[in-house]
């Protein structure tokens, strides 16, 4: 395979900085389950496809629904 490397995760300062939150409200959606992360050794890190997923997930809840069909 060849190719530049893409980091397949990213630490917890950095998941933050993405969704423009903060550190402490990053470690706390992490703990609750709100952002998927895997733990190796002391590391927190969050899969970046995770991130990706949680990322289209709210764009989809976010954009409008169609509007409804005509009334009666």
């Amino acid at each position: 395979m060849g190719g530049a490397h893409t980091r397949q995760t990213y630490n917890i300062e950095e998941v933050a900085r993405i969704l423009g939150i903060g550190r402490n409200q990053t470690y706390e959606a992490v703990r609750t389950g709100q952002i998927p992360s895997i733990k190796i050794g002391k590391r927190l890190l969050v899969p970046r496809a995770a991130l990706d997923r949680l990322l289209d997930q709210a764009d989809t809840a976010a954009s409008p629904n169609p509007p409804a069909e005509a009334a009666r």
